[in-house]
């Protein structure tokens, strides 16, 4: 464990927690006036995050979810009540990377992945950059959207969160 001091811009605050609190497993962050300027101090006591354990296993990610038909008709029909130009909401984005990362998985077990992997892997990043710039409704743990992890295997960070909206949902 160990103490960490941040002088900035009052502006800057939340901004700098958010990144040590991802970066950190970071207790209550204690703010004060800086001594010399406008500038505030910002003290938090963290620690490093725990090794993550490994992404859930497709078998283990999927346990719960419906057929792949019945989710197809679920994604198309959803992207087809949306009026034009309306965002799609995270539930939509993590149940079309789903299905499409079972679509590969199947394939690949069939010994011809062709470009199923591919477009899986583009609907991974598509619920990443959701769950990044979007309201943090997702449950990253033990990855969160910006972890390197998540970069590296996208289709993991996909099977960790269905999991858990499958689970709770």
């Amino acid at each position: 464990m160990f103490e960490i001091r941040i002088i900035c811009e009052p502006d800057d605050t939340a901004r700098v927690t958010a990144a040590l609190s991802g970066a950190f497993a970071a207790g209550a962050v204690r703010q004060y006036p800086a001594r010399d300027t406008d500038r505030v101090r910002l003290y938090l006591t963290a620690d490093h995050r725990p090794e993550p354990g490994p992404w859930p296993t497709p078998k283990d990610a999927y346990a719960l979810a419906p057929s792949m038909v019945r989710e197809i008709g679920w994604t198309a029909q959803t992207a087809a009540d949306k009026p034009f130009g309306t965002e799609l909401g995270r539930e939509f984005w993590l149940r079309k990377a789903a299905l499409l990362d079972r679509i590969a998985l199947s394939d690949e077990q069939d010994g011809a992945p062709g470009e199923s992997s591919e477009v899986a892997t583009e609907a991974a990043r598509r619920l990443i950059e959701h769950d990044q710039n979007g309201p943090g409704d997702y449950y990253g743990a033990p990855y969160w959207p910006e972890h390197p992890a998540t970069a590296a295997d996208p289709r993991g960070y996909v099977r960790q969160e269905y999991a858990h909206w499958a689970t709770h949902h």
